[in-house]
């Protein structure tokens, strides 16, 4: 650990309490990042009462754009992490009058430690964070109490899931080719790049008995009529060129193009931030959404290497099926098989968890994106983001439709039992 808190804390800050700063002697420091664009920038004042989640919330956000991994599930798991150790430690408040006292401190600590350990680059920042929530607490026996509880559960779970597999090299774990053949995948154009998040498979899920245990059945078979219905739509719509393609759902496919994390950490934040319920259940929302997406992007991962089905661009390319060989999507191809679609697991697993614990409806809310800028979407229903997903991909030339349906299919499964065993996640992992 580096230099301890206490020892760069400002003569203008108020002073903690004995317990507090004892406990935050323990939590390190790194070196400092720049904040990224596109996420909330942080607070100069101590957060107000009740806040703290969403303060957090945050932080977390910027402290995983600024320092994270390039993998997307090791990012979910950082986030995963976090919260779970939050959420556990909140749910340790004594009952009695300084009872969110405990839980707020609790939250920022949990979050403190297990960030400061996964993204240490993020160090400055989360140290400044912490010390503006605990001066906005009171001091006491609650506050100091919060602060070992969300240390003592951060270190805890960082403990249980150590060497999970789901680091970035282990993630892009090598995958052999197998040889070229009619509906087996095959490196895509431009890059033809090797195989990426073969690892997934591989990894240890946080609530799944097995990374195959929603194994999707198989993809249509090549004469099939649904495979060729498949075809011919994302031949027509997805192409670069596509004549058919309208405006909007060219806007659809630029808007839903990015990474599912960063896509889905406004909706989040929106269901977040008007939750009426106490802290620890507030923690538990945003743990049991980014749990399920990690033991969801693992499941993917095993039904697309487990069926190894060719992208549209070759099947279009070098199929038997009116072969084009100049044929090309309007979205470069990932390089990972067809089947599913990975965005549409991402979807359906949100939409499960977000209706389950806030209902399927919201208020409006305006959502923007990082890959179309200036633009934003208002939405009211979170199926209506899974709807968009299945089509986007689509349109972009990228995915079956039915490769979208089994995603979706199979992320609302994974979501399912994640909230159906959630309890297993608040005692030993």
């Amino acid at each position: 650990m580096s230099t301890s808190l206490t020892h760069r804390t400002p003569r203008t800050t108020r002073r903690l309490g004995t317990r507090a700063r004892t406990a935050l002697a323990a939590l390190g420091a790194g070196a400092l990042v720049a904040a990224a664009i596109g996420v909330p920038s942080p607070a100069s004042a101590a957060p107000s009462p009740g806040s703290v989640t969403l303060d957090w919330y945050d932080t977390t956000a910027r402290t995983v754009a600024a320092g994270g991994a390039p993998t997307q599930i090791t990012n979910s798991r950082t986030w995963a992490v976090g919260w779970l150790a939050a959420a556990r430690a909140a749910r340790t408040a004594p009952a009695g009058p300084d009872r969110a006292v405990f839980e707020e401190a609790a939250v920022a600590s949990a979050l403190h430690e297990a960030l400061v350990a996964l993204v240490p680059a993020g160090a400055p920042e989360l140290d400044t964070r912490l010390r503006a929530t605990l001066d906005g607490l009171p001091d006491g026996t609650a506050e100091a109490g919060g602060v070992a509880a969300g240390a003592r559960e951060a270190r805890a779970v960082l403990t249980a899931r150590e060497g999970d597999g789901l680091d970035p090299a282990s993630v892009n774990a090598p995958f052999t080719v197998p040889a070229a053949a009619p509906g087996v995948w095959q490196p895509t154009p431009p890059a033809y790049a090797p195989a990426a998040q073969y690892g997934n498979r591989l990894a240890r899920p946080f609530l799944l008995d097995s990374a195959s245990q929603y194994r999707l059945p198989a993809p249509p078979a090549l004469d099939s009529a649904r495979y060729r219905a498949d075809l011919r739509e994302v031949r027509a719509y997805g192409a670069a060129g596509s004549a058919v393609r309208t405006p909007e759902q060219t806007a659809t496919a630029t808007f839903w193009s990015g990474s599912s994390l960063t896509l889905y950490t406004e909706p989040l934040r929106v269901a977040l931030a008007r939750s009426a319920k106490p802290v620890a259940d507030r923690a538990a929302l945003v743990a049991l959404f980014h749990v399920a997406l990690v033991d969801t992007q693992i499941a993917t991962s095993d039904s697309k290497y487990a069926h190894r089905r060719w992208r549209p661009v070759t099947a279009i390319r070098t199929g038997a099926v009116s072969p084009d060989p100049e044929w090309t999507p309007l979205h470069t191809t990932p390089a990972h098989p067809d089947h599913p679609s990975g965005h549409g697991t991402y979807a359906g697993a949100a939409e499960g968890v977000l209706s389950a614990l806030t209902g399927p409806r919201t208020a409006p809310f305006v959502l923007t994106s990082p890959t179309a800028p200036g633009v934003t979407r208002t939405y009211t229903a979170w199926s209506r983001l899974t709807r968009e997903n299945v089509d986007a991909r689509v349109y972009s030339g990228i995915h079956t439709r039915t490769a979208d349906e089994a995603g979706v299919a199979l992320g609302k499964r994974v979501a399912a039992h994640t909230l159906r065993h959630a309890e297993r996640l608040f005692g030993a992992l």
